[in-house]
């Protein structure tokens, strides 16, 4: 899907405001800073985002996996389990993020889907170079599948999530689910990043506007997770490339009217109803990339959507 700017509509004021307040913050290029600076300058920006909702538990453990261990936080919400259960993997460029930048967000679905989340702090790049990350989520995945009456989940109710790149690996472990299991029931894509080629036309139009990252700084991101050009068109980087796409559990794509990142997830979610997957995209207006972790009036209607989805997957 493209659009010309005539068919623009204005940035949302919460949004506006928001820009301007990091417009004279002057944070600078995220890719001049080392990878460990460019994620302290992330924690640093949780404040922004609101006091996190309470929750009846949350959990921090360390599972194995063939490559090491990998820290997961588990958050339970009130009720008698076991409960279905949604494996979220965190946005940040494959870089940055982690188990406390998408906090909130995950205590937010735990609550408004009355699931068991599962949040996986998977090892990034460039210390982790592809296939490090799909690998360690698609192992975590498994993991809650069969440790699940331990920690008071239902396996045969388990769908799989992620913000940006999480939403990338969300849709990557979904077709490893597919082909190996466990059997999936939903994957849940918020603004996903799905196509390493970066030639559509909202990233053409959206890079460095609108807090997206400049050309620069995608190319640091990719570089730094990838050994080499040519894994730009490997299927387990780039999703919209797969062809092999029947047969996965229902989707719903969330899409933010100036996100570089727009494009490929419509995209993805034509490609997806063309194979016969049940999904559904919706796009927000006047919203920009990352807005689901952000205090507005939008990022809470969007949580809502992301919620009601995954209650009636969960009880389908």
């Amino acid at each position: 899907m493209s659009e010309t700017k005539e068919d623009q509509i204005a940035l949302d004021p919460q949004v506006q405001a928001y820009l301007d307040r990091l417009a004279r913050a002057d944070f600078g290029s995220v890719h001049t800073f080392t990878p460990e600076q460019a994620r302290e300058g992330w924690r640093r920006q949780i404040a922004l985002l609101g006091e996190p909702e309470p929750i009846a538990q949350v959990e921090d453990r360390t599972i194995p996996s063939a490559n090491g261990p990998i820290p997961i936080r588990i958050y339970t919400p009130n009720g008698e389990g076991p409960f279905p259960a949604l494996v979220f993997f965190h946005g940040g460029g494959f870089m940055l993020g982690d188990l406390d930048t998408h906090d909130g967000l995950c205590r937010s679905l735990a609550n408004g889907a009355e699931c068991v989340v599962v949040s996986v702090d998977y090892p990034r790049a460039p210390e982790h170079k592809f296939p490090a990350a799909p690998d360690a989520c698609f192992g975590a995945t498994q993991w809650v599948a069969e440790h699940a009456a331990n920690i008071g989940v239902d396996a045969t109710r388990i769908a799989v999530g992620g913000d940006s790149a999480g939403g990338n690996l969300a849709a990557v472990v979904a077709r490893m689910a597919r082909d190996n299991g466990p059997a999936l029931v939903f994957q849940l894509l918020i603004y996903p990043d799905l196509d390493f080629r970066r030639t559509n036309f909202s990233i053409r139009e959206y890079a460095g506007k609108y807090g997206n990252i400049s050309r620069d700084a995608q190319f640091w991101f990719m570089d730094s997770y990838l050994n080499s050009e040519a894994e730009k068109l490997d299927p387990k980087v780039s999703p919209l490339l797969a062809t092999d796409l029947a047969d996965l559990p229902a989707a719903l794509i969330i899409t933010a009217e100036y996100d570089a990142l727009r494009d490929e997830g419509e995209q993805y979610g034509q490609q997806l109803d063309e194979a016969g997957v049940a999904v559904t995209v919706t796009r927000y207006p006047g919203m920009i990339h990352e807005f689901v972790r952000h205090p507005f009036d939008a990022s809470k209607r969007a949580r809502l959507d992301a919620a009601t989805a995954l209650r009636k997957a969960f009880t389908r």
